[in-house]
């Protein structure tokens, strides 16, 4: 029986900003050119999460305002059927908007934005401008050194707990903080970042990589020569 990728895409018409739906647009041609099935299924406020129905569940980045309801709604009927995810090993790719929420908390002014506590990881509003522009980080994810390349935007510094660790090293840019060197947080299958423009688009391999830990196969390689050019033009936008 042919595999079929099942994604669930997390508030769609809220964490889109970016060109995030880029991001599953990537899915969906990475597995048709292959030969490979391709469900996807919106999941939205006041939806439950059956954390069986997927293999691969995805969040954008959103507004603030939107980020205030995305967050209250995923912490009260999410945030169990995430965590039984994680604990399945599907795959979970957080953007953003996303990535903060998957952490316990986000501060934003006065009022503390609740988490779903999937990963150690807090971010905070601290004096300074946005860390905006181009980045470039060196990953380990694939089993080898490779360059994930993306433009980030956010106000916020996400700091991680001693026990995890990021998705990669800063090459180019400010990753989490703009302190600590680190961009983004990988354990197992949940992967977070702050990289949009959009991310899958200009790191095919990345995307392959997600099918592949979701359906648990080994893709053959495709002709991707105009997405290696899109990937080396990420890099030089970044300086790597």
């Amino acid at each position: 029986m042919t595999p079929t990728l099942r994604v669930c895409a997390l508030y769609p018409e809220l964490m889109n900003i970016y060109a995030d739906r880029g991001n599953l647009q990537v899915l969906r041609a990475r597995c048709a050119w292959r030969g490979l099935g391709f469900e996807l299924r919106g999941s939205t406020l006041g939806d439950d999460l059956d954390p069986h129905a997927h293999d691969l569940f995805y969040i954008g980045g959103g507004q603030d305002r939107d980020q205030i309801a995305v967050a209250e709604d995923m912490v009260g009927t999410k945030r169990d059927g995430l965590h039984a995810a994680a604990d399945r090993d599907a795959v979970i790719l957080a953007v953003c908007g996303g990535y903060q929420l998957l952490g316990r908390s986000y501060q934003l002014g006065e009022q503390t934005i609740p988490g779903i506590g999937l990963i150690g990881l807090t971010t905070v509003r601290e004096p300074g401008p946005r860390l905006i522009g181009n980045c470039a980080i060196e990953s380990e994810i694939a089993g080898g050194s490779r360059v994930i390349a993306g433009f980030e935007n956010h106000g916020g510094r996400t700091y991680l707990d001693s026990g995890e660790r990021p998705l990669g090293r800063v090459l180019s840019g400010h990753g989490n903080n703009g302190r600590d060197g680190g961009e983004g947080v990988r354990r197992g299958n949940v992967v977070g970042t702050y990289l949009h423009g959009p991310l899958l688009p200009k790191n095919v391999w990345l995307a392959d990589r997600l099918v592949e830990a979701a359906l648990g196969v080994e893709l053959q390689p495709l002709d991707d020569g105009l997405e290696e050019a899109a990937h080396r033009s990420a890099r030089r936008a970044a300086g790597v």
